[in-house]
């Protein structure tokens, strides 16, 4: 089981990497020869995915065009660059790339449980709580701002210590596994698929991102050259409804969403169960409330030099799309 776990993940990884620098310009919706196209990011099929198995775009009258991408940094890349006209990510990475001076705007608000994100530790490490991390090194999947950064950040300032009381350091998740598969890593700051790994290779779950230890909070933003043009901006309008009605397709049928993954994305059947349980499920309007929870994100994280400059998050949204 644990080798299979571990083959599943790397196999991932692997595809991931392949469809990091593809597009498909085929689009799952039926057009009325519009000349209307919305070319939508992705990462590893997540939304293509999601919409196709569950049909949502069905009747819609534009183009859609997925651009696919390894992870947010690179699809935020393409976004600045004019090859996507949307992004999407959990709510630090968007924040990273606006703090980077990429032109976007946020424009829906995604929402999950926070609970796919979690410190793992070896089950031999003598680490029991959170206070037990003080001078301990902390391995954090997978670059600098991530959401498990973000979890970890907050933990510490939760149980009274500061983010100066633990040695952090940076590693892709595949190379993170193996360390930790070899007993090199005795504390894993991951998330998904690879928090699902480590637990069957000797690893322990030290806390999750459940009860608002992370906001659960990701999302959707588009270009703002997109947002100028008006009928990318009605697509996109649309788009975002339907895709809240997929979200909510995959919340209700999660085994045919599992076995829509297994088929699009080549990935183990354990992997898609695992994905699959950690989705988004819903696509929320961006809200005063929205804005100030992931706003306190941006400040814990700018307090402690992780995200440098500071994001005045309600000021990067575009509420106009989604009400």
């Amino acid at each position: 089981m644990i080798r299979r776990l571990a083959t599943a993940a790397l196999s991932l990884t692997t595809l991931l990497a392949l469809t990091a620098c593809g597009a498909d310009s085929s689009a799952d919706a039926s057009t009325d020869g519009g000349q209307v196209t919305l070319t939508v990011g992705d990462q590893a099929k997540t939304l293509q995915t999601i919409v196709a198995a569950s049909d949502a775009l069905k009747g819609a009258k534009y183009q859609v065009k997925w651009a696919e991408f390894e992870g947010a940094a690179p699809l935020y890349q393409a976004v600045q660059a004019g090859a996507a006209d949307t992004g999407y990510s959990a709510d630090l990475p968007a924040l990273q790339a606006l703090s980077g001076g990429v032109q976007v705007k946020n424009v829906a608000a995604l929402k999950n449980d926070g609970r796919h994100v979690g410190l793992v530790v070896r089950e031999d490490s003598g680490i029991d709580s959170v206070k037990d991390l003080k001078g301990q090194k902390v391995v954090v999947s997978s670059a600098k701002g991530s959401v498990s950064e973000y979890l970890l950040a907050n933990v510490l300032k939760q149980n009274g210590l500061s983010y100066k009381d633990v040695k952090v350091q940076y590693l892709l998740p595949t190379d993170a596994q193996a360390a930790f598969a070899s007993g090199k890593i005795k504390v894993w700051a991951t998330f998904g698929v690879y928090q699902a790994v480590g637990l069957e290779q000797g690893g322990r779950l030290l806390v999750d991102g459940g009860d608002g230890r992370v906001s659960g909070i990701g999302f959707i933003n588009a270009s703002e050259t997109a947002l100028a043009d008006s009928s990318k901006k009605t697509a996109l309008a649309d788009f975002l409804k339907r895709l809240g009605t997929a979200l909510e397709w995959t919340s209700t049928h999660q085994d045919a969403y599992a076995a829509a993954i297994e088929q699009r994305n080549g990935a183990d059947a354990s992997v898609a169960r695992t994905l699959a349980s950690a989705a988004y499920s819903k696509v929320l309007p961006i809200t005063p409330g929205v804005n100030r929870t992931v706003q306190g994100v941006a400040d814990l994280m700018n307090g402690i030099g992780v995200l440098e400059p500071n994001v005045d998050v309600a000021e990067s949204a575009d509420t106009s799309l989604l009400k």
